[in-house]
């Protein structure tokens, strides 16, 4: 399946970098791509579990889903 979401915190071209190589090192998590204008991230994943697993990560390095706890 194939998502987007919006994220907080993408202010840099820099971020885009961190947030695929992240997210790419993510079992079942591909196809991961940054919109940086429209501060979102498009990524396939195969169950739920790995959707809440990137986003996990995604807060955890910085990025949390718009609507999550913003600890920045």
């Amino acid at each position: 399946m194939r998502t987007k979401v919006h994220i907080q915190n993408l202010k840099y071209d820099a971020c885009k970098v961190t947030i695929v190589n992240k997210l790419s090192e993510v079992k079942n998590i591909s196809g991961v791509e940054v919109d940086q204008d429209e501060e979102t991230v498009s990524f396939d994943y195969y169950t739920h579990h790995d959707f809440d697993r990137a986003k996990h990560i995604l807060s955890i390095i910085g990025y949390p889903v718009l609507g999550a706890d913003n600890k920045l």
